[in-house]
Parts: C-alpha cells; sequence; structure tokens
C-alpha cells in the first residue's frame, strides 16, 4: 500500500508525459508537488524538512545544469561560426554507399556529438545530414535515434553517470561505501556491457534500414555489410571500453568516437570491408509519402573554413579534458579543490551543498573553449550574441525539467526522516519491486532506466529518477548494487531510441513530423533487444555469485 502511494508522484509523471504528451518541464512540477503533499500528509514529515531536502535538490540540479550550458553553447557557437557546416560537409564525398554512410555519420559522427554534447543532439544533428546526402527523412530520424544509445551513458562528458551518482550519495555514505571507487567501477562495467551489445548495434541499425527502406525489404543487404558494421562498431566499442577503464565516465564516447570517426572514415575511403555492390534507396518518386520530408529541409551549406580549423574546438576539448582529469598532472586536485560551499542547507545539519565549478567540464573546457573559438573562428559580435542567448533559452526548459527532477528525488530519498516510522518512499517502494521481481530484478532493471529516459527524455533525468531505487532494491536482494545501478545508466541510454523528446526533436529537424508513433514502435524493436541482451550479460554474472565491489 505505502509503495503504490510512493509511486503515484512517478506514475503521474508517466501520465501526464505518455497519455497527455506533456513536456517534461510541466510534468514534474506538479510530480514534486503531489510528492510534498505526500510527504507531509502520510509520510508525516515536517513541512521545514520537504522545504530543506527539495531546495538541497534544487542546488544539486546546478552541477548538471552547467554542464548542459556548456555542451550546448559549444554547439551553438560552431553553428553561428559556419564550423558545423563544414564538418558536416567533410562527410560528403567518402561513399555514395547508404549503409556506410549510416554508419559514419549516424553511428560514429553521432557518438562524437554524444560525447561532447549529448541532450537530444547527436540525433538531431546527425538526421538533417543525412537527409542532405539524400535519405528519406524518415529513415534518417529512425537509424539516427537507433545509433543514438551506446554513447550516451557517458554522453556530455559522463553527465548521466554524474546524475546517477548525486543521486545515490546518501545510499553509499550509509554503507560507508567510496564514492569515487562506486563510480569507477560501474563505469567500467556500464563499458563492458555496452560493449557487448554495442558493438552489433551498426549492423541492427542498417538491417532496420534495409528492411524498412530498401527495395528488397530484406534484412538481406544489411547483412551483406555486417563485416564493415562490425568493425565500425568495434572502431568506438574497443577504445570506449579501455578508456571508461582508466579514465572515467567523462571521456570514453567523446575520445572513443573520435578514435573510432578517424579509423571507419579511413577505412571506408579505401575500401576496406566495404561491400563491393552499392546499396541505395529506391528513386525518390518510388518513396512512400510518409518517407517525404514536410517541409524544406535546404541542405548543408558551404563550407567556410578548413576542416582542420573548424575541428579545433572539439580537438581542444578533448585535450584539456584529459590533462584536467589525469591525476600525475596536478590540474584535478587543483580544480577539484575550488569549491563554493553551503553547510547546513535550511538549518538542516549535515545537509551540504558544494559546487565544485571549475571541475565541471561545463566550465572547463566547455565555456573556456567557446570563448577561444570566438577568436580564433573570427566571430562577429552578432554571432557570438546569438550563440549566448540561444543557450540561455534551449536551457530555460532543462533548468525547470532538472529542478523539479532532481528536488523529486531528494524528498522521496530523504522522506525516512519522517513522524510515521516507515522507511523513505525510495525504500518502500525498493522492498515491494524486490518482492515481485524477486531473482528475475536483473532483466527487469534496465526497463526501469528504458521507461525513465522514455518518459523524460534524458538519460541523466532517469538516472536521478530511479538509481537510488534500483541500489536500495540491489541491496534488499543481495545483489551487486554496482551492477544493478550499471544496468539503470545502460537502459536510461537504450531509452533514447524511443524517447518521446528525442523522437520529436529528430522529426522537426528532418520534417516528418506525424510519424512519430511508427518510429517509437519500429524502434521498440532493437530497444528491447538491446535491453533484454545486456540484462541476460550481467544476470549471468550475478548468478554466477560475480561482485565487484562488495559493499
Amino acid at each position: 500500500m505505502y509503495a503504490f502511494i510512493a509511486f503515484l508522484p512517478i506514475l503521474l509523471t508517466i501520465v501526464l508525459m505518455v497519455g497527455f504528451n506533456w513536456a517534461a518541464k510541466k510534468a514534474l512540477p506538479i510530480a514534486w508537488i503531489l510528492a510534498a503533499v505526500i510527504a507531509v500528509a502520510v509520510w508525516k514529515m515536517n513541512v521545514h524538512n520537504v522545504l530543506a531536502y527539495s531546495v538541497f535538490g534544487v542546488l544539486k540540479a546546478v552541477d548538471v545544469l552547467i554542464i548542459i550550458f556548456g555542451a550546448i553553447l559549444i554547439l551553438n557557437t560552431l553553428k553561428q561560426s559556419g564550423a558545423m557546416t563544414t564538418i558536416n560537409n567533410g562527410f560528403n564525398g567518402i561513399t555514395k554507399d547508404r549503409r556506410i554512410q549510416a554508419i559514419i555519420i549516424g553511428w560514429m559522427f553521432g557518438a562524437f556529438i554524444e560525447g561532447a554534447a549529448g541532450f537530444g543532439t547527436p540525433a538531431a544533428l546527425a538526421g538533417p545530414l543525412l537527409v542532405g546526402l539524400g535519405f528519406p527523412p524518415l529513415a534518417a530520424a529512425m537509424v539516427a535515434l537507433i545509433f543514438n544509445s551506446t554513447p550516451v551513458s557517458f554522453g556530455a562528458v559522463g553527465t548521466p553517470v554524474f546524475g546517477a551518482m548525486s543521486t545515490i550519495a546518501n545510499n553509499l555514505q550509509a554503507v560507508n561505501a567510496d564514492p569515487e571507487l562506486f563510480k569507477m567501477t560501474m563505469t567500467k562495467w556500464i563499458a563492458l556491457s555496452h560493449g557487448a551489445v554495442g558493438t552489433f548495434i551498426p549492423l541492427l541499425g542498417i538491417c532496420m534500414l534495409t528492411k524498412f527502406f530498401g527495395k528488397e525489404k530484406s534484412i538481406k543487404p544489411g547483412l551483406e555489410a555486417a563485416p564493415f558494421a562490425i568493425f565500425a562498431g568495434l572502431a568506438f566499442t574497443v577504445p570506449y571500453i579501455l578508456i571508461a577503464t582508466i579514465f572515467g565516465p567523462e571521456l570514453p564516447s567523446l575520445v572513443g568516437a573520435f578514435i573510432g570517426l578517424a579509423i571507419v572514415v579511413i577505412a571506408a575511403k579505401n575500401g576496406f570491408l566495404v561491400p563491393k555492390k552499392h546499396w541505395d534507396f529506391p528513386e525518390k518518386a518510388e518513396w512512400h509519402e510518409d518517407w517525404k520530408s514536410k517541409v524544406d529541409t535546404g541542405n548543408v551549406g558551404e563550407a567556410k573554413m578548413s576542416l582542420l580549423k573548424a575541428w579545433t574546438p572539439y580537438i581542444l576539448i578533448a585535450i584539456i579534458l584529459v590533462v584536467t582529469r589525469i591525476p600525475s598532472f596536478g590540474l584535478k586536485a587543483l580544480l577539484s579543490a575550488q569549491q563554493i560551499r553551503i553547510p547546513n542547507i535550511l538549518g538542516i545539519e549535515n545537509l551540504n551543498y558544494g559546487l565544485q565549478w571549475a571541475y565541471l567540464p561545463g566550465t572547463i573546457p566547455f565555456i573556456l573553449v567557446a570563448l577561444i573559438t570566438h577568436v580564433i573562428h573570427g566571430m562577429t559580435r552578432e554571432q557570438v550574441k546569438t550563440a549566448w542567448t540561444s543557450t540561455f533559452k534551449q536551457l530555460t526548459g532543462a533548468a525547470i525539467t532538472l529542478f523539479a527532477g532532481i528536488a523529486l528525488v531528494q524528498l522521496m530519498l530523504n522522506s525516512g526522516v519522517n513522524n510515521a516510522g516507515l522507511a523513505s518512499m525510495l525504500t518502500e517502494m525498493a522492498k515491494t519491486a524486490a518482492g515481485l521481481a524477486g531473482t528475475a530484478y536483473p532483466f527487469f532493471a534496465p526497463f526501469i532506466g528504458v521507461l525513465g529516459a522514455f518518459m523524460s527524455g534524458s538519460n541523466t533525468v532517469s538516472n536521478i529518477l530511479f538509481s537510488s531505487l534500483q541500489f536500495e532494491t540491489a541491496s534488499i536482494l543481495h545483489m551487486p548494487q554496482v551492477l544493478i545501478v550499471a544496468l539503470q545508466v545502460i537502459g536510461g541510454a537504450v531509452g533514447n531510441m524511443i524517447c518521446i523528446n528525442n523522437v520529436v526533436a529528430v522529426c522537426a529537424t528532418v520534417g516528418s513530423e506525424g510519424n512519430e508513433g511508427k518510429i517509437i514502435r519500429r524502434n521498440a524493436v532493437p530497444c528491447f533487444i538491446y535491453g533484454i541482451v545486456v540484462a541476460a550479460v550481467v544476470a549471468i554474472l550475478i548468478y554466477s555469485g560475480f561482485n565487484p565491489l562488495p559493499l
């Protein structure tokens, strides 16, 4: 009974967003209000405590917002300077085979943008680029979303992992666990699990492409390109796993894709493993009506600067991140020490907030590199102004969503401080989930992450909503918490294939509005395959008694 009552704010969020198509920025504040009412009326919490834990959640959201701001600012800066057009045009002329084009742009370039910017930008960038090369808009939207999965857990320099860590901080403190060790161990197993399945995502994506948009209506042309597709999968996942294991969550997608992109482009140019027979879509006259764009998507524009100059900001980002994340250089400790502290929030003892403003990637390198780019790309005052004002406008919705979402989670997480003698709302839900799923829970864990991403449009928000629930459920079932939370993070990434926000955004950018339901239904297939295979891989480890970090 109490578990169901505790679940009501999350259920309300699902109903409002899925049933009534509300935006997260509208649904989550109402969910927080409901959680506050439940906390006071049922859990008998002190109103002062409800406000304190909610304020703490709002402050925790600032960390994530700074990263998002920096990521969007870099993207808008490159758009305004013309660098993004140059980068896009640089992909022309590599190959005429649509399967290979989809892999290079949707998988490799999309992964790089995910690593650098995240938050729905990869599919929204890759989709129009594919359309510019001659893809049916519906095909471009579908395949770009499928490919935007494996890199997402480490998108925007690790933001989803930091979102999960911010939520489970109290859980780790309760069991005297080292947060840094937990983060690094979880990062490793997220990468290994993703790698086991993600290596084959390029192949799955092009099979979906040939099945739904080829003359043959078959996966056979997709399978014919299997050697190159698997090679492209490995070109990303191998460095991705190595970087995650050595450096942590900030760099795997960004640097892994940077390395993989170079390898795959060189291979494609030299015809390595590329099928001898090129595959293409039917003539435009034969396209189904729903394949076509409902608006004029135009072209990708003309290149106005050299490729090296256009790529320089991303090269600087990668270098600065590496230098500031390796302890032996000394900058990591220096930047981490720069902190703004707010102790005893609203008078609650030990409820402290610290903002490591200099260590957040949103400031260094993102904002720093954006400022450098203004100069090296010779941007006009008007271009700089547009980049900054557009970024602030784009941040508004994300700010409301994150303020309300993290406040909601922190309130539910700390609701154990009550006069009703109840465990926290998340603990009550965890107990019930553990009782219902039992030993089969590893097969449910990633789909909780998928659900969170589907309804919120973000792996980060999904992790903020459900990571603590996953941790507590694993504790109750005596399962490795680090592996179960890893499944949550992976599920939140996989959910990007079908999440409402991303589907709507990419359909809008390629002019395929009205086809959102069709894409969600089709992409639900690779989403389910990904989730269930990852669950099986981790379940085998758990059932064999493996625990990489006993707590």
